[in-house]
């Protein structure tokens, strides 16, 4: 006798489903919780399970860096010749026309 090829196969790991065990499963999003609901509806936080991320005190000395750059001035469009500035559509079109080719 020999046994059906899909038991004769290695069994593949992957993460479980809610579809595949009994019905208590419940998979989360491991977030956890940060407080306690009310009876009237409310939510109340506790703060001892607020969870705090504590800086580094040689922070400036640190050799990690961010992923942008702490020198870069920020950007701004322009929008002249028009009222409405930013707000108007004609601009938008416009400007959506020239950089993607026209319909």
């Amino acid at each position: 006798m020999k046994p059906t090829p899909s038991l004769s196969r290695r069994v593949i790991r992957l993460p479980l489903t809610t579809k595949q065990v009994s019905n208590g499963f419940y998979k989360g999003t491991g977030s956890g919780s940060m407080g306690r609901h009310t009876k009237h509806g409310g939510y109340v936080i506790e703060w001892k399970k607020v969870r705090t991320y504590v800086v580094p005190e040689q922070l400036k000395d640190c050799k990690l860096t961010p992923f942008v750059t702490k020198r870069m001035k920020p950007t701004r469009g322009s929008f002249e010749g028009h009222a409405k500035g930013a707000l108007s559509g004609e601009i938008y079109v416009k400007r959506w026309k020239e950089e993607n080719g026209k319909d």
